[in-house]
């Protein structure tokens, strides 16, 4: 599957602001992971620490949080990886799976699809 990014707002603690930025559409990564440095600004509280695997196996540490995500203009609220300062921003399997949505990797979008239950 090829990659392509998606924009993905996250509002501040505060509802205050919004900030938007292209996330690289990740369904290898468990959850969304934004910048530790835009989440701090934005007052998203760093809660507790979980391991993860990355793609080569190795497992780190990341502080996790709970954030507002906006896609497509729908929103809900969610756990969020703070990730390295520098790094790019990963929407993952969680968030896609919350906001409904299936992607095509042809037209490189996301599309609304029929929730179950």
């Amino acid at each position: 599957m090829g990659e392509f990014y998606w924009p993905v707002g996250v509002w501040s603690a505060d509802r205050d602001r919004l900030q938007t930025v292209d996330a690289l559409v990740d369904t290898g990564a468990s959850y969304s992971v934004f910048p530790g440095r835009m989440l701090e600004r934005l007052g998203i509280e760093r809660r507790y620490a979980l391991p993860f695997e990355q793609a080569d196996g190795r497992v780190i540490e990341r502080d996790v949080g709970q954030a507002v995500l906006v896609i497509n203009d729908s929103e809900s609220s969610m756990r969020v990886i703070f990730g390295e300062d520098g790094g790019e921003a990963l929407l993952g399997s969680n968030a896609l799976q919350e906001f409904l949505l299936l992607i095509d990797p042809v037209g490189e979008q996301l599309i609304s699809r029929t929730g179950r239950i």
